[in-house]
């Protein structure tokens, strides 16, 4: 019988119960994708990170939702750190290895917030809006853009943003391309609704990946380089972000909510 380790993290939170909840499992070897599949279907969370070490502060990760290999995650990623940090002995950089975004530098601050490096995923105006966004957001975006992960539907109103019902199965329809709703905001420089269905769920808590074209998007529109964003979703979610050259730096804290062993 194989034992693996597993922690579940909130990250984005310094509250248990907040933020996105995320598994994360370190290995020695990498399971067959079958088995990493049925161990995050099992685990029913928005996302299992697997982490793999290659040598000090080094590791392959891969993240998975109930339903699919994801490309890239940001809250999984934060959850990863705090475990290597605070629970697997880790100091200094860590730099996670992808075959999807390139390599993910980490660091943990004084204060105990994660600051993770991510590549610059500035989206871009579309030409033609898809008719099933249109349909799928009860509200009409004032300006639609898109990167490699997502559609942005701007808001006019942080009121719009957070009171907008969706239709998952109309949003289905833009697979493999997500779709991600914001607004500038009041407390913080802008909020931000993700709404996933095609691949995992239908409102993701807090999506830390999607702030690596939020943030510069936003960066531009309020003519600011540090931005603090807040995810409204009904558990919520704060991200401090920045912007160095064509990176993207997005930092939050995390809490740990469970440690145990799996049993396959």
């Amino acid at each position: 019988m194989l034992e693996l380790d597993i922690y579940i993290v909130d990250a984005f939170t310094q509250q248990q119960f907040k933020g996105n909840s995320a598994a994360v499992v370190p290995l020695q070897e990498w399971l067959s994708l079958e088995l990493m599949q049925n161990i995050a279907a099992e685990n029913n969370l928005s996302e299992t990170a697997f982490i793999c070490g290659l040598s000090a502060n080094k590791y392959e990760i891969r993240w998975f939702s109930p339903l699919t290999e994801i490309d890239f995650c940001g809250h999984a990623t934060l959850a990863a750190s705090y475990v290597i940090f605070n629970h697997l002995g880790g100091q200094g950089e860590i730099e996670f290895l992808t075959s999807q975004v390139g390599a993910l530098l980490v660091n943990q601050h004084s204060d105990g917030k994660i600051e993770m490096s991510f590549p610059n995923q500035c989206p871009q105006v579309v030409d033609q809006v898809p008719a099933a966004l249109l349909a799928g957001l009860s509200v009409k975006p004032i300006q639609v853009l898109k990167n490699r992960q997502a559609y942005f539907a701007v808001m006019a109103s942080e009121h719009d943003a957070k009171s907008l019902s969706y239709s998952s199965e109309q949003l289905k329809q833009l697979a493999p391309f997500d779709v991600v709703v914001t607004a500038k905001a009041s407390e913080y420089d802008f909020i931000s609704r993700y709404f996933w269905p095609a691949n995992g769920g239908d409102e993701d808590p807090v999506t830390g990946s999607i702030h690596a074209g939020l943030a510069p998007y936003w960066a531009k529109q309020l003519a600011k380089s540090d931005l603090v964003a807040y995810q409204a979703s009904q558990r919520g979610g704060i991200l401090f972000c920045s912007l160095s050259h064509d990176r993207v730096l997005v930092s939050g804290f995390a809490v740990l909510y469970l440690k145990g062993t799996a049993y396959i």
